[in-house]
């Protein structure tokens, strides 16, 4: 007899291992609507203090994988690859990356996320861009991803795929619950695998704005995210990258996008986000065979870039998801545009890049809970990471939907960076920390 939800959920409490037949019946319930708001909150947060061994999160990625349908590509003439990031503060590498890709001649159905904390989603980026269809059904994506070469959408309803990932998703999003190691490997892979890509390229966060911010819990998920993606016959590779200071200069969804598009124009790009492209493009076309080694897969990467052939894609993507053409688009402004000026000179030691995603998300850029609207609009940009600052100088641009929101976020973002004596040998940290395979 299978098990009710709130037993599912007693035995995780207590510490039990659970059985397949019993987390399929609970992820089926997800799926369904039968399991509510409430048990998913307490089976997540079960999940997060008592944790899940190898077999158990294999078992919760295949069953949230199961929940929809699991796409093919047969008929394509290039590989079909994809990446994702666990989250971090300022990350616009996917809308980068997925047309790089698609320019060399691999083929991106790249299933992502919306807000999840404190780090921004690249489906509320996306919907930046008014009319962009962030859930076509199976055959509109099939149709772009043939065109354009890279789709970036979400599962959930619209294509069919990992239901049961939306909707815990969504809870985890504002229940405390997004550091679980097997919560976080079931999320990612069951829409991966959905995806039915032939390659995936994981980029891990550590750091301050990661969710796991030390090095060895980077590396633990990196780890069981190759392993089991493997066991579920997906080819993956790993790398533990950076996170404690903004990816880029901005923070919040249309700046990002702005930042993106500015990138693809062919716009000198911040040194650190160009540089987590060309490692995480380099990784996915030598695993899809499309470069021999990864000095020839860089020098393709920044081929398409400057031909404008990545641009051109990237274009394409965006139109026949609904969009407008991206490089005639404007950015919705904020009201109130506001600096925040550097206490004093010297040296940015560190940032509490955490304390300026929540920035982000105070000021409406991000949810406080599953049904909460997000302002395109805010967030922040010429944000400073690494190097010399000037007093006064300004250490990131607000940009808010009123003086007292502008305000508030202020000495959040002040106090997110720890200004010392400017040393020039001082040595910035490396954005790759580690490669797993």
């Amino acid at each position: 007899m299978a098990l009710l939800p709130q037993e599912v959920i007693q035995a995780k409490r207590d510490g039990r291992v659970l059985e397949g037949d019993a987390i399929r019946g609970f992820v089926a319930g997800i799926a369904e609507g039968t399991v509510g708001e409430a048990q998913m909150a307490a089976f997540a947060m079960s999940v997060l203090l008592n944790g899940m061994d190898r077999r158990e999160t294999v078992g919760l990625t295949l069953a949230m994988r199961d929940t929809g349908d699991v796409l093919t590509w047969p008929g394509l003439d290039g590989p079909v690859l994809d990446k994702h990031s666990t989250g971090g503060i300022g990350d616009k590498t996917s809308l980068i990356l997925a047309p790089l890709l698609a320019a060399c001649g691999a083929y991106v159905p790249m299933l992502s996320g919306r807000g999840l904390g404190h780090t921004g989603g690249t489906l509320d980026k996306l919907e930046s861009f008014e009319g962009y269809e962030v859930a076509p059904g199976r055959k509109r994506l099939r149709a772009v991803v043939a065109r354009a070469g890279c789709a970036i959408v979400g599962a959930g309803a619209g294509a069919g795929l990992a239901p049961a990932d939306a909707r815990l998703y969504a809870v985890r999003d504002v229940t405390a619950t997004v550091e679980s190691v097997p919560l976080i490997v079931a999320s990612i892979l069951s829409k991966k695998l959905a995806a039915g890509p032939e390659r995936l390229i994981m980029d891990v966060k550590c750091g301050s704005g990661a969710f796991l911010a030390e090095i060895d819990r980077a590396r633990e998920l990196a780890l069981t995210l190759v392993g089991v993606a493997a066991e579920a016959g997906l080819l993956c590779r790993a790398l533990v990258t950076d996170m404690g200071w903004c990816l880029g200069t901005t923070a919040g969804n249309a700046l990002e996008v702005a930042e993106a598009v500015a990138v693809l124009r062919g716009e000198p790009a911040d040194p650190r986000l160009w540089d987590l492209v060309l490692a995480l493009g380099a990784e996915a076309l030598c695993m899809g065979g499309l470069a021999a080694g990864a000095d020839e897969a860089r020098a393709r990467l920044g081929h398409v870039l400057a031909t404008g052939a990545a641009a051109e894609r990237f274009g394409r993507m965006v139109r026949n998801l609904g969009g407008p053409d991206p490089f005639d688009w404007m950015p919705p402004e904020a009201p109130v545009v506001r600096p925040v000026p550097a206490p004093a000179t010297g040296r940015l030691l560190a940032c509490d890049a955490r304390a300026l995603g929540m920035a982000v998300v105070r000021l409406g850029g991000g949810r406080v809970r599953p049904s909460a609207a997000i302002d395109h609009a805010v967030g922040l940009s010429r944000v400073r990471s690494l190097g010399s600052v000037v007093r006064d100088e300004p250490l990131a641009l607000i940009h808010a939907r009123d003086e007292a929101s502008a305000e508030a976020a202020l000495g959040f973002v002040r106090a997110a960076y720890e200004i010392g004596p400017d040393d020039a040998n001082a040595a910035d940290p490396p954005i790759v920390r580690e490669r797993v395979a």
